[in-house]
């Protein structure tokens, strides 16, 4: 704890460009995401397509895409955007399912009441779908949170730096404690935006009982 206490404004920088390389990607998929998902809901047909194209993008090893981002989008191999641009396709890949299935759980019965009292498809989707379907996206959401944060650590690998240069720092100095550090402030931001997202639920959707999220391995 001397190390980490010594190295507080190293440690305290590298938590704060964990938090936004992790907040961008999860601000950025839960946007693609849920007009995705609500299409899927209403388009059965498509809706496998859709579902299996996310499970592919998302099965893409997360180093490999780190790699080949400065092909695809002409950025430096350095660029912390290159992690942002491929975890906000990771995020999108998981979102889109667990959006499909909060606009397939509203009922139908409230979704007939409202086209009969007038309201149009658009109006419908947000001020009664969105609203109703809003604690599963939530809860899908709180799980894109925590496997966003540990995947920023692997841009580390690539030389992007966040918490998880304390883990190449630590393993190429065989120092521990370094390395213990860096498990434990990804852990700790992990439950802060998980705890963040917690009190948005309970703010926006007051009548709503929140759910524990299922976990997903990343």
């Amino acid at each position: 704890m001397t190390w980490a206490w010594d190295n507080r404004a190293m440690i305290l920088d590298l938590t704060l460009t964990h938090a936004w390389l992790s907040a961008v990607p999860l601000v950025l998929g839960f946007a693609l995401a849920v007009p995705v998902g609500w299409f899927a809901s209403r388009h059965r047909r498509l809706r496998g397509p859709l579902l299996g194209t996310g499970s592919i993008l998302y099965s893409i090893p997360s180093l490999a895409l780190f790699v080949i981002m400065p092909g695809i989008i002409g950025t430096g191999f350095l660029s912390p955007l290159n992690v942002v641009i491929a975890l906000t396709i990771y995020a999108a890949a998981i979102m889109v399912r667990s959006a499909t299935d909060a606009f397939t759980s509203v009922s139908t019965t409230v979704l007939d009441a409202a086209t009969a009292t007038g309201y149009s498809s658009r109006q419908r989707g947000l001020t009664v779908e969105l609203p109703l379907a809003g604690p599963v996206l939530l809860a899908g959401l709180r799980v894109i949170s925590v496997s966003t944060v540990s995947l920023v650590s692997v841009g580390a690998l690539i030389g992007v730096s966040s918490l998880g240069t304390l883990f190449t720092d630590g393993f190429n100095r065989d120092f521990t404690t370094e390395i213990i550090v860096g498990v434990i402030g990804i852990v700790v931001l992990a439950l802060v935006f998980d705890a963040l997202l917690v009190l948005a639920g309970r703010i926006l959707m007051p009548w709503a009982t929140l759910s524990r999220p299922s976990a997903v391995s990343a």
